[in-house]
């Protein structure tokens, strides 16, 4: 019901997903007046944001589940040709004409501009090699099969789209041109098809995007290819990674559709640099003093250890056993001594892991469970924030907590 009413709502109030995310930005936000005032409150790590919704992470579970889709999709396509062949026709001619219809709901500002779907493409005619639906399916399998390939590596692979696009063209013989086409193609067979849920088909919308991302950007992405799956922790799963470098690529088409946007945050700094990362150039910059009911800032520095080692988060001391201990026994003792709640940060996520782990093996974690419980921010969001939570539910009801984040991570501002 909601996604029904957001159209003709005054004030809607949202994740920055809705509409950074161009999956998702696609079904919710694409028929907001040009005149609207889009607000990015709690703005601190907007960057991130848009960096992970034009990323994409493909895994072996992902195109094995792709592959047994694809056979369902046929049925489908099948099935509809002996039923209602025309409406495949009157599909085929769509497909032929190009996509005339979204470059000028674009033109008029109807629509708010997907980066999944650059404007480069909207004056062509889809590819003759994927605008028939069964040509189509073989396409992706051909597709699918390279991304197989690619993911039998036993050593981590680091390169451009460039070098990508060359190694599929010479084994797969499969071009730019229609790779950069899939996930309108995709969209416009599913619709054909008149599916029920399309969440079933979530493979394939990942594929497909990252197919037309790979074809489309030539700079600001890098492609990764892990044979150790991060999460699993198992040497027979591979994950290949769409990693975007540019977090203008996603907020760009805010900025050219709507008239006002504000970024803003209590934690916004440097400020001079948001305009640079996300490439745009400010009308009104300010920055406001924070004032406070009374004094209750103490800012204390420890630069070294009971063994007089330096403590530092230096990229070259980081692995440095004596630091993480030192660190670890100045957590221990502020602990000790803290009434409610401690919260640690830490430079990123795996910085986080490695000292934690290194922290379980000293025995410091168990010294600190006798004082507090623990709580840790991880890189899910429904898990991060029920930790937090709980978090601010031990400070006032129980014996205290810690709370281990990450410095400008998903709950910095809310800490």
């Amino acid at each position: 019901m909601s996604r029904n009413v957001v159209d003709r709502a005054q004030i809607v109030v949202y994740s920055y997903h809705y509409i950074l995310d161009p999956k998702i930005a696609e079904l919710v936000s694409k028929n907001f007046s040009r005149h609207s005032c889009v607000v990015f409150d709690e703005a601190h790590n907007i960057d991130n944001v848009c960096i992970e919704s034009m990323s994409v992470s493909l895994t072996k579970t992902t195109i094995d589940k792709a592959t047994q889709k694809l056979g369902v999709l046929e049925q489908h396509v099948q099935r509809l040709r002996e039923e209602n062949s025309e409406q495949l026709r009157v599909e085929y001619d769509r497909l032929v004409e190009g996509l005339k219809r979204v470059e000028k709901e674009r033109t008029n500002d109807q629509v708010l501009a997907n980066p999944v779907l650059p404007d480069m493409i909207l004056k062509e005619a889809v590819p003759g090699t994927i605008r028939n639906a069964l040509h189509f399916i073989s396409f992706l399998r051909r597709f699918n099969e390279y991304l197989k390939h690619r993911m039998r590596t036993k050593t981590v692979l680091i390169e451009s789209p460039a070098a990508f696009l060359r190694d599929i063209n010479d084994l797969m013989h499969i071009d730019r041109k229609p790779l950069r086409f899939c996930a309108e193609r995709f969209a416009s067979l599913t619709r054909t098809l008149e599916l029920a849920d399309i969440s079933d088909f979530s493979s394939l919308v990942l594929i497909t995007n990252f197919a037309t991302l790979v074809s489309t950007y030539a700079r600001g992405f890098t492609i990764v290819i892990e044979p150790l799956d991060e999460k699993s922790g198992t040497g027979h799963s591979c994950t290949l990674h769409l990693s975007c470098m540019d977090a203008s690529v996603a907020i760009r088409p805010i900025f050219q559709r709507y008239h006002t946007v504000i970024i803003t945050s209590g934690t916004l700094s440097p400020l001079d640099m948001y305009p640079k990362i996300l490439d745009f150039d400010p009308a009104i910059m300010a920055s406001l003093s924070m004032t406070l009911a009374r004094p209750c800032i103490a800012p204390l520095i420890v630069s070294k250890g009971n063994d007089q080692v330096a403590m530092t988060s230096r990229f070259e001391s980081r692995e440095d056993t004596a630091v993480i201990r030192n660190y670890g026994s100045l957590v221990l003792e502020l602990v000790s001594l803290v009434p409610d709640g401690v919260v640690v940060f830490f430079t990123s996520y795996v910085y986080m892991e490695n000292v934690i782990s290194t922290w379980y093996d000293q025995g410091i974690i168990d010294e600190l469970l006798k004082y507090k419980l623990l709580f840790i921010e991880t890189t899910d969001a429904l898990e991060t924030s029920i930790a937090l939570e709980k978090y601010v539910e031990a400070c006032d009801c129980g014996r205290g907590a810690v709370f281990f984040s990450v410095a400008r991570g998903k709950v910095f501002q809310e800490l």
